[in-house]
């Protein structure tokens, strides 16, 4: 069983890596898309709570040929 302090240790690791790959793919997109306002999308990034999609989010933020292509793709994670 874990303790309390292992299981706040877990959580605060976390909700760190969450912020951080939040903050990654909207960097990504600044640096990539100069002319847009990546930031718009922090709320919607925010929201998702599995950090596997997030990490994908931030590949296509890599990958992705425009904003609206990233916009594309994050619209069909949530859909799913």
């Amino acid at each position: 069983m874990q303790s309390m302090a292992e299981h706040y240790f877990q959580q605060g690791r976390e909700q760190g890596a969450h912020q951080t790959s939040i903050e990654t793919t909207l960097n990504i997109l600044t640096e990539r898309f100069s002319n847009v306002d990546a930031n718009q999308l922090r709320t919607r990034l925010e929201a998702i709570t599995d950090l596997n999609r997030l990490k994908q989010l931030s590949l296509n933020a890599a990958i992705a040929e425009s904003f609206n292509a990233f916009q594309e793709a994050l619209n069909a994670n949530s859909a799913a």
